[in-house]
């Protein structure tokens, strides 16, 4: 069974947000949305996730599951205003304990901030499954960006997040706090195990030198042949080089500061401050 995928392309971040559809029924998950953000001004808008919404009405589908794949360094979730217009439960890995614990310290947050993940409706473990009407979603802990990265299976897709991207652009960076290359590459491994065949969605794209069109989809054969950071039987010592090298020479996201912030909080906005709003903090020195 393989279920019907529609990908949403947010221009403003090169993200890619799924809904995935039981190909035998109206039960869908959404995965990897977006809030969008004006960092000059603050504000935030729901052009992109509305988007989804639209298309969950127009074929009346029925949202279980609002799947995060890890807690995004480059925009922020929709994920509550998705919850109150479509319903479904928000869920992500388990070891957003650690990524909580890591950026409470960073963004020396109080003690109304829980780093238990309890803004979360579902903590996922390794190994855990899940179902989508009559579909199968499997969990695999694909930690290396973040502690936290899963990689859902779905039938014959997965969903990597940003742990891989399009073959000609390679993999997601390791140098965030709690990130590891040597993770990275084991758990790429762990993708890349999966039957050849199976479809593969990546969470971003960027348009490597020489391609012209946005893409978003492959597959296993094609990442284990070709991708350019680790296919081709790469080993572990030169993914890790060549990955660290890279990483040296990448500047932060832009929206990383505000990002952190909401998306540890399930994709809510920081606690409203005694003026009745809310505030994101800006760390000196502190990244």
């Amino acid at each position: 069974m393989s279920p019907t995928v529609k990908a949403f392309f947010d221009d403003a971040t090169n993200t890619i947000s799924y809904v995935v559809q039981d190909a035998n029924g109206p039960k869908c998950a959404i995965i990897d949305s977006v809030l969008d953000f004006d960092h000059a001004s603050g504000r935030t808008d729901t052009v992109a996730a509305d988007k989804i919404i639209a298309y969950v009405r127009e074929k009346v589908l029925e949202v279980q599951w609002i799947l995060e794949s890890h807690v995004h360094a480059d925009h922020l979730s929709a994920a509550p205003y998705l919850q109150e217009e479509l319903g479904g439960k928000i869920g992500i890995g388990d070891r957003i304990t650690v990524v909580q614990e890591t950026f409470g310290k960073v963004f020396n947050e109080g003690t109304r901030f829980q780093r238990d993940g309890s803004q979360f409706d579902a903590l996922f473990k390794d190994g855990d499954s899940i179902h989508i009407g009559q579909m199968r979603c499997d969990v695999l802990h694909t930690p290396g960006h973040t502690p936290a990265c899963l990689t859902y299976v779905i039938e014959d897709t997965a969903f990597v997040g940003d742990t891989l991207f399009m073959p000609d652009f390679g993999t997601a960076r390791a140098d965030f706090p709690g990130g590891s290359a040597e993770t990275l590459f084991n758990s790429i491994q762990k993708i890349l195990a999966l039957p050849d065949e199976t479809r593969i969605f990546v969470g971003h794209d960027y348009k490597a030198p020489g391609r012209d069109e946005f893409a978003w989809e492959t597959t296993v054969g094609e990442q284990k042949a070709g991708n350019v950071h680790i296919g081709a039987g790469k080993t572990k010592e030169e993914f890790v080089a060549a990955r660290t090298k890279r990483d040296g020479e990448l500047k932060m996201p832009k929206l990383i500061i505000p990002s952190l912030q909401v998306n540890m909080r399930a994709g809510h906005m920081p606690e409203p401050e005694d003026d009745g709003k809310s505030y994101i903090k800006m760390p000196i020195n502190g990244l």
